[in-house]
């Protein structure tokens, strides 16, 4: 019932929602980014935060698959800029795409950094060339956008990211954590996160990781805390954690939840910016170099190959530039698209 865990302010009643959605699973270069927003809603609010945006608004959110691309990344932007612009980063500084995504990072400046031997900080930090693309109609778009939804009693108060480099990843797998449990493992900090800035117990819907139909016994941030299970099947598990509220997978949570859906918008812009830096480092080498997705694509093998020998001369680690291959553990396989998130 809405009455059950309901907070009072000085209006209506409300409660915390939490989507949650990872970018970058399957690509052969670039980061993994998962990304969570928190969602302040009122009663009217809880149902239209709760499912796929309708109308007007279903032309600009939705899955990030069809709206966000390689080399078209404007839509992203626009929504990931205006949700700092109002206040939900952890900074408002949205004057540039690297002052944008470290408001976004669940992490500072120097823990993103730490990983990265000196000599190859600028393959995956330097700012270098970029701008933004997304253009001012746009912007008012996204601003009236979250206005309406405002006024419908849903509230966008706060966005994060975990970037996951390269490096993470595969020290991540040489830990025997493959992408799937590292997918899962932030995505329960984040539920954690967003539930101190709430500061009330929070409803999360996540995006399933890999085929999982149990995940008890694979959670990192959440392991070792009383819980109940709620329900647990191949297109939906969900667990009741006391003080903390309900964290859900849900199968295909992009396309049936708002909350979701604007996580995963988020999510692949800062993936594609990320991205498109490790391109421009090395098209600053390689003369003609063309411009790389990430994902198991013929360009992308190209681009592998082009910069093999400049990658030597500078001592990049393989580690620092390419994942690991490894397959997910039994039960958790999951189909990634060669365009995919």
């Amino acid at each position: 019932m809405w009455q059950e865990d309901v907070m009072q302010a000085e209006g209506p009643a409300y409660r915390y929602r939490v989507g949650a959605d990872e970018n970058g699973l399957g690509p052969r270069l670039g980061p993994m980014i998962v990304t969570a927003v928190l969602a302040r809603v009122n009663e009217d609010g809880w149902s239209i935060a709760g499912r796929a945006p309708q109308g007007a608004l279903a032309k600009r959110l939705g899955d990030s698959k069809q709206f966000v691309a390689h080399g078209d990344v404007a839509l992203g932007e626009a929504w990931a800029r205006v949700l700092v612009q109002r206040g939900a980063g952890r900074t408002t500084d949205a004057t540039s795409p690297d002052a944008l995504i470290h408001a976004i990072s669940a992490d500072d400046q120097s823990t993103l950094r730490s990983p990265c031997p000196n000599h190859v900080t600028s393959q995956c930090w330097s700012n270098e060339g970029e701008a933004f693309e997304a253009e001012a109609p746009l912007l008012r778009s996204i601003h009236n956008d979250l206005d309406r939804l405002a006024a419908r009693g849903v509230e966008i108060v706060a966005v994060r990211s975990v970037i996951l480099c390269t490096r993470r990843l595969n020290d991540g797998l040489l830990a025997g954590k493959n992408r799937f449990v590292l997918d899962l493992h932030a995505m329960e900090r984040l539920f954690l996160d967003l539930r101190d800035v709430a500061g009330a117990e929070v409803s999360a819907v996540c995006g399933k990781v890999g085929g999982f139909g149990k995940y008890s016994g694979a959670f990192g941030p959440l392991a070792g805390r009383l819980h109940a299970v709620l329900e647990e099947s191949r297109a939906r598990s969900a667990y009741r954690f006391p003080d903390l509220g309900e964290i859900a997978f849900v199968r295909d949570g992009d396309a049936s939840d708002l909350c979701v859906a604007l996580a995963s918008m988020v999510g692949k812009y800062v993936r594609e910016v990320l991205m498109a830096r490790v391109v421009r480092h090395y098209q600053r080498e390689v003369e003609g170099l063309a411009s790389a997705s990430g994902y198991h694509d013929p360009v992308t093998a190209s681009f592998v190959a082009a910069t093999r020998l400049v990658r030597e001369g500078r001592g990049i680690p393989d580690d620092c530039f390419e994942r690991r291959s490894a397959e997910p553990p039994l039960g958790a396989r999951r189909r990634v698209r060669a365009t995919g998130s």
